[in-house]
């Protein structure tokens, strides 16, 4: 797919604040109808990167294109073409939910009726319409959320950016947003999405990109990315004296190195080439060896693993409500 195809494109993008360097050289191509995951710890660049796509703040150096126009020679092109949804909702709890998304619609110069009915429609959509009619203040977490993203959506963007979007919901408020995401792909529109659950870019994204301090670290569908660090094997010690007995068995079998916990032995990347295990084999061995453990995984990683492996930060959900201000 070439460059001018795409939802979004960037190149060499660059940013610095003070002695920050918050973006060195991202690049990325999101084709349209799909969820792309920015995903990093904390003062990775994740904001940095939606601020300059969304043109709220200007690269230092490379070039971006969003919706086919270029962020900084067309910024009000692209602004007409994009919804934007931060960490916060940012709709008037002082108004109905439906007088909110006629005045956003007003705002973008719909006509009355135009309004009215793109209002009706999405409030229905989003399973918004039994509440349509009640101040925002009313709505719970999870309906609030809905209603900033519908707000979004009014002027049928082309490209959504969704920057932590569940952040503090409860996980049936999360599934809703999980759902009204998968819908929006579905017709078309690119996603690009930022969060601080992994899970949620597990679930949702078609393809992810792994920052770190600015620079893009990996990328790949969710299970590329798992793929790459290789599955692990995780043993539990029966009582005393077993730990020791048991890293041998682990060494022998896997080639690797067993690190060990106050009762659980570890050894990562057992499916690479020459070290595949099973878990019947490993289950044999340390029965042969007398080794009577009280668990005995063969675990498939998470993109918890993939962030400690890939950016050395150990992933901490919540942490990310405070992604970087500036950076």
């Amino acid at each position: 797919m070439s460059r001018d195809q795409l939802a979004i494109s960037a190149q060499n993008l660059g940013k610095r604040y003070g002695r920050t360097q918050a973006l060195d050289g991202l690049d990325l191509a999101v084709p349209a109808g799909t969820v792309y995951g920015l995903l990093g710890p904390n003062g990775a660049g994740k904001t940095t990167a939606v601020r300059i796509l969304a043109t709220l703040a200007a690269p230092d150096r490379g070039t971006a294109r969003v919706a086919g126009f270029d962020v900084v020679r067309e910024a009000e092109q692209v602004r007409r073409s994009i919804g934007l949804a931060g960490q916060h909702a940012a709709v008037d709890e002082g108004l109905t939910g439906r007088d909110n998304l006629r005045l956003v619609g007003r705002f973008h110069h719909l006509g009355a009726r135009e309004a009215r009915r793109r209002a009706a429609d999405l409030l229905e959509r989003f399973g918004l319409a039994p509440v349509a009619d009640r101040l925002v203040r009313t709505y719970s977490g999870g309906q609030r959320r809905r209603l900033d993203l519908v707000a979004c959506l009014v002027t049928r963007p082309t490209v959504l950016f969704l920057d932590e979007p569940t952040t503090g919901l409860d996980p049936r408020s999360r599934g809703e947003i999980w759902d009204a995401v998968r819908e929006l792909a579905g017709g078309g529109t690119a996603v690009l999405l930022t969060t601080q659950y992994l899970d949620e870019a597990d679930r949702l994204a078609d393809h992810g990109l792994v920052l770190g301090r600015g620079r893009a670290v990996a990328d790949g569908p969710p299970d590329r990315l798992k793929a790459s660090i290789g599955a692990r094997v995780e043993v539990a010690d029966g009582g005393a004296g077993e730990l020791a007995p048991a890293a041998g068995v682990l060494a022998a079998l896997t080639g690797g190195e067993p690190v060990a916990d106050p009762d659980r032995l570890r050894v990562g990347d057992v499916s690479r080439p020459g070290c595949e295990t099973s878990l019947p084999q490993l289950v044999r061995a340390l029965d042969a060896a007398g080794v009577a453990a009280r668990d005995v995984a063969l675990r498939t990683p998470t993109l918890d693993d993939v962030f400690l492996a890939l950016t050395g930060t150990e992933h901490a959900p919540g942490a990310g409500a405070v992604e970087e201000v500036a950076a």
